[in-house]
């Protein structure tokens, strides 16, 4: 989380628009609303699959594409 509010808040334009996925063992209820709190595009909770891992990262490199960054 810290890590996420530091580039969001000191990265300029670039840091506002790199794709940040939490990938945590935490699956607490209120976590995930935390993480997009601090900044973060999305949220994976271990265990996670590595199709479900490639979808994901596959979305965000789509959409980054498609923004032409």
């Amino acid at each position: 989380i810290e890590a996420t509010m530091a580039i969001r808040r000191e990265g300029g334009e670039r840091g506002a628009k790199v794709p940040i996925v939490a990938l945590t063992a935490h699956a607490m209820k209120g976590d995930e609303e935390r993480f997009y709190a601090a900044g973060m595009n999305g949220y994976l909770s271990k265990p996670i699959s590595q199709a479900t891992l490639l979808a994901t990262m596959n979305d965000y490199l789509r959409k980054s594409m498609a923004q032409g960054a």
